[in-house]
């Protein structure tokens, strides 16, 4: 029984490494060629627990316009 929870052991850990390898090597930024005025990011939250959270948006790829964003609606010019 004890080699089964050994090589049990070393395929966990490295089923995490392989994971944390994975998610190393991805962007954040996701090429989309439909529309090149706007870059897709991504968020990824996995709490470990079986729960997590995708979320994508997008933003311009023009820095002032992406400035623009935070600037309040009711501002004076």
């Amino acid at each position: 029984m004890e080699p089964f929870v050994v090589f049990l052991g070393f395929a966990v850990i490295a089923l995490v490494a392989l994971v944390a390898w994975y998610g190393r090597n991805r962007s954040a930024i996701e090429q989309d060629d439909s529309d090149p005025d706007n870059h897709t990011l991504r968020s990824d939250y996995q709490s470990g627990m079986g729960g997590g959270n995708v979320a994508t948006w997008k933003v311009p790829k023009d820095p002032q316009d992406y400035a623009k964003l935070f600037v309040p609606s009711n501002k004076k010019k």
